[in-house]
């Protein structure tokens, strides 16, 4: 029995430990919504203007990526661990992990671009847009994006097959399978389509319609199945090669078998509508990202919310200031700052010893240029202020996401809380 105990622990032991707690950074809808490979990182993108690179054990933000002028409705994460977001502005970025600006940045399309999908050798970055076409960018070098046109409206999906060939989907009804050259095969389907996923390991496609409907089609054009999601639009599908997750418009988030769409639970939650989501490699998690600016975490084989009772727990920062109520209007903030010494920062600058600080004068923080050429000094009334208009209006340039806290009530509890906490 001892034995066996070890065994068992050992297991448990050489598993990595995965921090259940919910996302927050971000001041509007998640829209785009990406992981890494191995499963480490996470990235979003949001209504807010803004993408945050996400380290999943702790939780934590690691980069805010301010750049995009509007939302940014599409995120990926590269083989290499460079970061690229898509955004309303028609403009692609890819971001290196150690710099606030881009690397480089892709322009062409003509209007807001609302996917991004990665080749299998991570050679290429497929973008889809409102403007009506697709592009094909080669990652190496500054070849020019092949432009996949012929949808006639706007282009709301776009993948890679393990073929090589690119599959594309439109408001106008149509698929679209594209050989590396020549024109495309397009197959017409019963409805407008809105959303697209691969199903790895199987080059199936799984397509969410505007009638609430999730089709799971082959690559010739086959309906292979099809099961009724929601009443109102199928806005967001992902799949890990064994189940598909779907979200409608105003509906909870469906899970099915890959296979042949055999539903197998239905994931209830706040912040409806999810507008994206992303299943976790190696493990049975899948994020999704709300209408209310939040990532949640949830077990897709067991339907558990994976968030449920994190606040107030041992791992929870601010455990200690339960019942604080500047303390819940401070846990939006959590993911991005810290408030005692020794924490270092993460993604924001540390909190602690905010009050009487000049703004952008922390050593060991790298501030936008613009950030740290205005004189504020921080005090209760400057946070209160900061929050009351918003980060761009008071302090243009920010690398901070769009974050307001319309009550007075909300502002001045958070400003006492943070006078305590930082000290």
């Amino acid at each position: 029995m001892i034995r066996l105990l070890l065994s068992v622990l050992a297991v448990i032991l050489a598993v990595p430990a995965i921090h259940a707690a919910e996302l927050r950074g971000h001041g509007g809808p998640v829209r785009g919504l990406a992981v890494s490979p191995d499963g480490a990182s996470a990235l979003s993108g949001s209504f807010d203007s803004t993408g945050i690179r996400w380290a999943l054990a702790t939780s934590s933000a690691e980069q805010v990526l301010r750049f995009h002028d509007g939302a940014v409705n599409a995120a990926i994460l590269l083989t290499d661990g460079r970061a690229v977001t898509g955004g309303e502005d028609g403009r692609i970025a890819i971001w290196t992990a150690d710099h606030t600006r881009p690397e480089r940045i892709l322009e062409g399309h003509q209007g807001p671009i609302v996917a991004l999908s990665l080749s299998a050798d991570g050679q290429f970055l497929g973008s889809a847009a409102w403007d009506g076409t697709a592009r094909i960018w080669p990652l190496a070098g500054e070849t020019p994006a092949r432009i996949l046109e012929g949808h006639t409206g706007n282009v709301n999906g776009i993948a890679f097959l393990q073929s090589g060939e690119v599959a594309t989907i439109g408001y106008d009804a149509t698929l679209r399978i594209w050989p590396k050259t020549g024109p495309a095969r397009v197959q017409t389907l019963p409805t407008p389509l809105n959303a697209l996923a691969v199903v790895p390991g199987a080059d199936m496609l799984a397509i969410g319609g505007a009638d609430g409907r999730l089709r799971l089609v082959r690559a010739d054009g086959t309906i292979e199945a099809e099961a009724e999601i929601s009443p109102t639009p199928v806005i967001a599908v992902a799949s890990d090669g064994r189940r598909i997750a779907a979200s409608g418009l105003r509906g909870a988030i469906a899970i099915l078998a890959a296979e042949d769409l055999t539903p197998e639970r239905t994931l209830v939650g706040p912040g409806l509508p999810v507008w994206s989501l992303a299943f976790v490699p190696g493990t049975d998690q899948l994020l999704t990202g709300g209408n209310d600016a939040v990532i949640r975490r949830w077990n897709a084989s067991t339907g558990a919310s994976l968030g449920s009772g994190i606040a107030g727990g041992p791992s929870d920062p601010l455990a200690e200031y339960a019942g604080d109520p500047g303390a819940s209007v401070y846990r939006a903030c959590v993911a991005c700052h810290t408030l005692q010494p020794g924490e270092g920062v993460r993604a924001g600058p540390t909190l602690h010893g905010i009050m009487g600080r000049p703004i952008a004068s922390l050593p060991d923080y790298d501030y936008s240029a613009a950030f740290a050429n205005h004189d504020i000094i921080w005090t209760p009334e400057t946070v209160a202020r900061l929050f009351e208009i918003g980060p761009h209006a008071y302090t243009p340039g920010t690398k901070m996401p769009e974050q307001t806290i319309n009550r007075a009530v909300d502002r001045k509890a958070l400003v006492e809380f943070l006078e305590r906490a930082t000290r």
